[in-house]
């Protein structure tokens, strides 16, 4: 299988890459903490600390597969809900997640995916729901089943297990299952870089809503 070269935007601790195989990656992540374990479990990849959003723009032609994360927060739920209880500031969603969609599909030659939370709103781009995520690509991404640990509970051992992921020695910035629930799960990331690379090259049609 020939070598890929990914880029993995807004890495976190690299949940979607756990699984990845014969694969060059340059991993960008803003939080230098976060960069650090990143680095420490896939010590073979190049890490960026900077800003993705930027990174994408001046250095996406280099690169064969995109996977962009962009923070989820302004879109979720959760905190929607939360906004309604008083204990949560109201924000504008974040549009540079529609901007990374929008600029992927018109400017990219390459494969891509970008994933973020469902949102407390219709989406403004279809995309394909699996599991707590949903996805906007440039290839159909078959659905699969998922498994996921109890997010209110925030059980950091439940978490961990289910990632593969023991991050307990590291000193954190911020909260553990908050680090730990922003992974995509490891065999998810799997099965969107497998279905990719057996596409040879991006179909160009409409593909969100399918």
């Amino acid at each position: 299988m020939d070598i890929l070269k990914v880029l993995n935007l807004y890495s976190g601790i690299g949940g979607n890459r756990k699984l990845w195989e014969d694969v060059e990656v340059t991993a960008v992540e803003l939080n230098p903490k976060i960069a650090e374990i990143y680095q420490d479990f896939f010590p073979n990849d190049k890490v960026i600390v900077t800003d993705a959003h930027q990174y994408l723009l001046e250095h996406f032609k280099e690169y064969d597969f995109i996977w962009s994360s962009p923070p989820c927060p302004s879109h979720s739920r959760a905190r929607f809900w939360g906004s309604h209880r008083d204990d949560t500031p109201e924000i504008y969603p974040d549009m540079a997640l529609y901007q990374e969609i929008l600029f992927l599909r018109y400017f990219f030659k390459g494969l891509w995916v970008v994933e973020n939370v469902i949102p407390y709103y219709t989406s403004l781009i279809p995309g394909k729901k699996i599991g707590r995520h949903l996805f906007w690509s440039n290839f159909y991404i078959p659905t699969i089943g998922t498994k996921d640990a109890d997010i209110n509970r925030g059980n950091i051992k439940e978490w961990q297990d289910l990632h593969g992921f023991d991050i307990s020695k590291y000193k954190l910035n911020t909260r553990r299952d908050k680090v730990l629930r922003n992974c995509v799960q490891p065999n998810l990331g799997l099965h969107i870089l497998n279905t990719a690379r057996n596409i040879s090259v991006p179909i160009q049609e409409d593909l969100f809503a399918k």
